[in-house]
């Protein structure tokens, strides 16, 4: 059994921290569950076995990385409720702001919900949007999947991309954090294929890129 690369700390306990969580530890990072109700997040971590603890709601998380698994509705609660404990950490948003009846995003005119949610994190967090176009069932499934992502630190990409590509994923850099909005749209695109076309959440999205001449 190889020895934990690092701890990863994951707000939430649904289907896709489930699902994120499982290729964490198969990876052999350690993944620590933080989450409102504890009886609820020691479930979650009894669950996923070794490799998994708990950690208190509202404190430090001990993870340099921490995946904010939550709808996006409660983002920035959780973030207001962590306030100062997430200084210095990068914060993995991989949620989608889509109105209930798919008819579009229910963020600003111009803005994300990565953003928004940054308005909240201490000035020397680093958000990064990742995760929101690939969804719980293909993740547990398994197998190299591409991971879009966007955040305006090159050296924090850098430690994301890492860690991305220690899960078995190819990260894949749209560019600076602004670019959130054009992944939460396709966020929306997939759910909305997912739906319909599709009728299945089995699907991923992949890029050809093609041997350079």
């Amino acid at each position: 059994m190889s020895t934990p690369i690092s701890t990863i700390s994951i707000i939430g306990a649904g289907g896709m921290a489930t699902a994120i969580a499982g290729r964490i530890i198969k990876a052999g990072h350690t993944v620590e569950v933080l989450g409102r109700d504890r009886a609820k997040a020691q479930a979650f971590a009894d669950k996923l076995g070794s490799g998994a603890t708990t950690g208190t709601y509202g404190a430090a998380p001990k993870g340099d990385i921490v995946i904010l698994a939550v709808p996006y509705s409660g983002a920035a609660p959780v973030v207001a409720d962590f306030g100062g404990g997430l200084k210095g950490k990068v914060i993995i948003d991989i949620t989608n702001p889509v109105a209930p009846d798919l008819s579009g995003l229910v963020t600003p005119s111009g803005s994300s919900g990565a953003q928004e949610t940054a308005r909240g994190l201490p000035a020397d967090a680093h958000i990064v949007k990742a995760f929101n176009t690939i969804f719980g069932p293909v993740l547990t499934k398994g197998g190299r999947l591409d991971a879009f992502m966007a955040a305006d630190d090159a050296g924090v990409k850098a430690r994301v991309a890492t860690f991305l590509e220690s899960l078995g994923l190819r990260p894949l850099d749209v560019g600076a954090l602004h670019m959130a909005q054009t992944l939460e749209s396709l966020g929306l695109l997939m759910i909305g294929l997912a739906k319909n076309g599709a009728a299945t959440f089995d699907i991923a999205l992949h890029v050809d890129i093609g041997s350079k001449r």
